[in-house]
């Protein structure tokens, strides 16, 4: 596909625009913006393609997109926040906040390990519908009721959906407010990002349409987008049940149609943010460069949870790079160069392919999103891989 692409791009990154330009021509993508800043200036801020899947709206500068789990990095954002002034102690049972958590052998979760993936909660004991997915306090007391899938602490599993319900009731039991209320409130809405974790509908105007990838061939790797819920009940061990754990985890907490207003007005904190490219730069670049978080605050985000390199139960199933994988606190780290060559950027990327990070050493933020998914969270899909790359090529 050859597409026109708008915007700027400082001369030293004239790289990036060949890769980005590349994605539409040889990499498959149909819609899309890449935003890169350094020293919070913005040196890339490139867009092309259409919005919709039929070619009836164009992609603008201003378009939003769902963006999957990169969503994380803004919800984890939140609780650092709170952690920074003193409201929030990251070793303190969740229980302390959230009382009703203590069911079911959860007493004594620490809040660190909501944000590390190792709490074991990773979805509820009975399936839910998508309806059910967009009723905070009734998926908040399912999961407040459910054993963890495996002994609390012993193991690293991602917390695909539940991630944002169980860090996002803790930020709304102390601060009073939903967390896209509070995220609105102290972080886009002051930096005037567009960053948005249940989207109103005067934006939605504004929302481009996601695009599901092609089937994947006979024997090829399978997206765990879509998949009906499991037939069997759930088991008390993650490695017992049958199915893929990533589909296991969306099959209890199904999203439902991701291009619906129900969806995109409600807030799944772990999956459903709408931003920019250049949203999410923003906040990244003022994350990253000290004015959202302390030095304390920033260096104890990116400080590993876990071994090195640790098998992610849930992860090891169904994703391209294989089972190991290195968490910070509601932060993928980077493991496998994916944020470039420094090993102590930070951010998170999802399903289908957005990726957005912080590199405080090098002073760069950046965000790339698309609406015609990818095969995975960043892996197999190498769009942003490659712009990326182009980055540090012009950084250099």
């Amino acid at each position: 596909m050859t597409a026109r692409i708008h915007g700027t791009c400082a001369p030293a990154f004239e790289g990036v625009r060949e890769e980005f330009e590349r994605n539409f021509a040889e990499r498959g993508d149909l819609g899309a913006s890449v935003a890169v800043t350094v020293d919070g200036e913005f040196v890339v801020d490139l867009w092309g393609g259409d919005a919709d899947k039929e070619g009836t709206r164009a992609w603008e500068r201003d378009s939003l997109v769902n963006v999957y789990s990169t969503t994380k990095g803004m919800t984890a954002l939140c609780a650092h926040l709170l952690v920074d002034r003193g409201e929030l102690d990251l070793d303190a049972p969740v229980a302390r906040y959230w009382p009703e958590f203590a069911q079911e052998g959860k007493a004594d979760i620490p809040v660190r390990w909501l944000l590390s993936h190792r709490s074991g909660v990773i979805a509820p004991r009975e399936p839910m519908t998508s309806e059910d997915l967009y009723d905070w306090d009734k998926v908040c007391a399912a999961l407040a009721a459910t054993p963890p899938w495996w002994k609390p602490g012993s193991a690293q599993g991602y917390h695909a959906v539940t991630f944002g319900y169980l860090v996002g009731e803790v930020v709304r039991r102390i601060t009073g407010v939903s967390l896209g209320t509070f995220l609105r409130r102290e972080v886009t809405g002051p930096l005037g990002a567009d960053v948005y974790v249940g989207t109103p509908e005067s934006e939605h105007s504004r929302c481009a349409d996601l695009v599901r990838p092609a089937a994947p061939a006979e024997g090829g790797p399978r997206s765990v987008l879509g998949s009906s819920p499991p037939p069997d009940p759930p088991v008390a061990s993650i490695d017992a049940h049958p199915l893929a754990p990533v589909t296991l985890a969306l099959g209890y907490l199904p999203v439902g149609n991701v291009n619906s207003a129900a969806y995109r007005c409600a807030e799944i904190p772990a999956a459903n943010g709408h931003a920019s490219a250049r949203g999410l730069a923003t906040v990244y670049a003022a994350l990253g460069g000290g004015e959202l978080l302390s030095e304390a605050a920033l260096e104890q985000l990116r400080t590993r949870q876990g071994e090195p390199a640790e098998r992610d139960v849930v992860l090891a199933a169904g994703t391209p790079w294989g089972e190991k994988w290195e968490w910070g606190l509601g932060y993928m780290l980077n493991l496998y160069g994916q944020a470039g060559p420094n090993p102590r950027a930070f951010g998170h990327g999802g399903a289908g392919g957005s990726y957005a990070f912080a590199d405080p050493e090098n002073r760069v933020a950046y965000a790339y999103v698309m609406n015609r998914m990818g095969s995975g969270t960043s892996g197999e899909d190498l769009r942003s891989v490659h712009v990326v790359g182009a980055v540090y090529r012009g950084l250099r």
